[in-house]
């Protein structure tokens, strides 16, 4: 009987690629400035490997006053002049992630029919990019995006499973075997968004209170900070599994093309392939990659929140060549109705919410065929 990696597992990038660069005429990719340039598996002359600023979590914990200021301190710097920076010692286990890697990579096995059309995690799944109008709108790339309240539900939604048929296989087989994948992978993702999540709300507190405890803001401001930010839990955040398959077009293709998260902050745990590229003194950077850290990155909200002293920098996955890259993402969100708020005034911003700030993000991306995103909530706009 033959395996699901018999029949088609990837999604039809290749398929969206050509139909892409046929509606372009065939030359539809203009050179881009050596530091934008799309690189292949890796750095090149142009883009410079570097090394992420480096928090060791424990200091907050275990180390003296001194080292707890330290680390804070650090932690801030890195907030405002990277925009991102990696954790050590930050209490997820090494088995933990890669038990998480191997039933990832083992969801992403299944037959791509089953991945889009069985409602696997509630109907999470989704590929490359179908609001796509030139290959530089195009991602090498597919996800599970999945809401955190979906999966810590026994009942959560794997589809009809029953009602599904695959080349060689009866149904029976392909449901049992789908049940099995899904169910496991869903427990070690309720694990994994835990740990994450105690991550995600440890790295925020701190760089909240690094504003509102230094004269920034107001009392009403340093309070807000304890429970900051304000309308996040277990019901409102996301995990998010990528898997860039090996990509044909590698040189003009992206991963995932360059974007600002539209979050708080983002903490991501990421294979040893590489690809991941970030804006730095309006250069392109690679990240090199470390073994056991954890990457944070600050998102939209944040940004808006520290009245930009925090920067939610632009980033971008490149597409590899030779070999898939696995990652797994969590998402520091609050709930639709609540506002951002800001560590104090006068804040360059206007009152919005987080549901207010998605959906102007997706008309942008429908409308202009890119988000545009915090320079719409400016109190003094220019955009128009």
């Amino acid at each position: 009987m033959p395996a699901f990696t018999e029949i088609a597992v990837d999604p039809p990038l290749a398929d969206s690629y050509r139909t892409l660069l046929r509606a372009g005429g065939g030359d539809c990719i203009a050179p881009a400035p050596s530091s934008e340039k799309i690189i292949s598996g890796g750095s090149a002359p142009d883009v410079m490997e570097r090394d992420l600023p480096t928090i060791d979590l424990k200091r907050l914990t275990s180390g003296s006053a001194r080292e707890r200021k330290a680390c804070a301190d650090a932690m801030a710097r890195a907030a405002s002049e990277w925009g991102f920076f990696q954790l050590t010692n930050h209490g997820v286990g090494r088995e933990l992630m890669e038990e998480m890697r191997r039933e990832q990579a083992r969801l992403f096995r299944l037959p791509f029919e089953t991945k889009e059309k069985a409602g696997l995690l509630n109907g999470s799944y989704r590929w490359g990019n179908p609001t796509a109008t030139s290959l530089r709108h195009l991602s090498w790339s597919e996800a599970f995006h999945v809401p955190l309240a979906t999966i810590s539900q026994e009942d959560c939604d794997f589809g009809d499973l029953t009602s599904l048929s695959c080349l060689y296989m009866d149904d029976s087989t392909v449901a049992a075997a789908l049940n099995g994948s899904c169910l496991a992978c869903r427990g070690v993702m309720q694990e994994v968004a835990g740990a994450m999540s105690r991550v995600a709300n440890t790295v925020a507190a701190v760089l909240a209170a690094k504003l509102t405890n230094t004269g920034h803001g107001g009392a009403g401001a340093r309070a807000a900070a304890w429970s900051f930010p304000a309308g996040c839990d277990e019901t409102t955040c996301f995990l998010r599994l990528n898997r860039y398959p090996a990509c044909p077009f590698a040189a003009d293709t992206f991963g995932l093309v360059p974007h600002t998260d539209s979050d708080f902050l983002t903490v991501l745990c990421q294979d040893q392939v590489g690809g991941l590229h970030l804006m730095k003194d309006s250069r392109w950077v690679a990240v090199r990659p470390r073994p056991d850290t954890l990457i944070v990155n600050i998102g939209d909200l944040f940004q808006a929140w520290s009245n930009n002293r925090y920067k939610s920098v632009e980033h971008k996955v490149v597409a590899n060549a030779k070999t898939d890259r696995l990652s797994v993402a969590y998402f520091l969100c609050p709930s639709f109705d609540s506002f951002v708020g800001t560590c104090g005034e006068p804040s360059p911003y206007r009152a919005f919410t987080f549901g207010e700030y998605r959906k102007k993000v997706q008309e942008d991306v429908k409308t202009t065929g890119k988000k545009i995103g915090l320079p719409n909530f400016l109190k003094h706009s220019s955009v128009q």
